[in-house]
């Protein structure tokens, strides 16, 4: 079997894991499945989970695409007409409470061929981040030591070269360099050396995906019940605001899918259902809303 075979296969059973960790912590709401094909070549596989105890909105989505490469990421990746095969997992949670923080994490492979499908390039990308609208130093140590722990396994300054890349690139740079949560891991355009580097970066791939639940799961579970008020819905959904800005306006996995003709609705998926923009808006101060901001910025969570 293919490095890209093992991968596909891995996603789903990513996928097949995840689901049924979060439907046992919400209790109520069941992941809807929605298989579609892409005309161009290849499909997906979209779950989404609505109106549950715990999770508002969320959706947990694998996709394998390939085709020709559109003129428009000719350009971008500055290259001749190519074709292109693309697989991922990617998933974005957003809870009811406000004191249960959004998360996001996707994790892909992607591979370039010359129209005789001749191999030109192959790299890999991923990460998970991290949003709380209320923060919960605890938490914050717990989700980036659980993700440092497991890249550990790859080398002691893997987690330290992620977590720069991740404070860099989810940030609404219109908003003056805000983050759009507290960041976490992010890498890509990994390219494996050799064959022996490939099965590494697979490898690289899996012990991030599997340490997902257990770096996303404690938290739900501690702060899923926390009594809030409607003002605090109201802050959520300003924050929201922002997380939409960023996927709509920064986020390259957003903007490839939307310019190789994939699936719209799976591609929105990352979305919340409610969110708010008002005009020149600042928190109040001295609030607990104000002292949050100070949180979207670069932090070092390992003590």
């Amino acid at each position: 079997m293919t490095i890209k075979d093992q991968f596909v296969a891995y996603i789903n059973n990513l996928q097949d894991t995840i689901c049924p960790g979060l439907e046992k912590i919400d209790g109520k709401a069941r992941f809807m499945e929605d298989m579609w094909l892409r005309p161009e070549g290849g499909g997906g596989r979209t779950r989404v989970i609505a109106d549950g105890n715990v999770f508002e909105k969320g959706g947990v989505s694998t996709s394998v695409v390939s085709g020709a490469l559109p003129p428009a990421m000719q350009l971008a990746f500055n290259v001749p007409e190519s074709r292109f095969f693309a697989a991922g997992l990617s998933l974005v949670i957003h809870p009811l409470n406000p004191y249960v923080p959004t998360i996001h994490a996707n994790w892909r492979m992607f591979e370039l061929y010359d129209l005789e499908d001749k191999r030109l390039d192959c790299w890999f990308g991923g990460g998970s981040d991290l949003t709380p609208y209320y923060i919960f130093e605890e938490d914050a140590r717990h989700f980036h030591g659980t993700l440092k722990t497991a890249m550990d396994t790859f080398g002691p300054h893997i987690y330290a070269e992620c977590k720069k890349h991740c404070d860099e690139y989810f940030v609404n740079k219109h908003r003056g360099d805000e983050m759009r949560g507290i960041g976490g891991v992010f890498y890509d355009y990994l390219r494996p050396a050799d064959e022996a580097d490939e099965l590494r970066h697979l490898q690289f791939q899996k012990i991030n995906g599997n340490a997902f639940l257990d770096a996303y799961r404690p938290i739900v579970e501690k702060r899923k019940d926390t009594p809030y008020t409607a003002k605090e819905v109201e802050w959520q959904e300003i924050r929201r605001g922002r997380y939409v800005e960023f996927n709509l306006v920064h986020d390259r996995g957003t903007l490839f899918g939307l310019k190789t003709n994939g699936r719209t609705e799976s591609i929105l998926m990352s979305l919340p259902p409610r969110a708010r923009w008002y005009y020149d808006y600042k928190p109040e101060a001295g609030s607990k809303e104000e002292e949050m901001m100070q949180y979207y910025k670069p932090k070092d969570w390992i003590l």
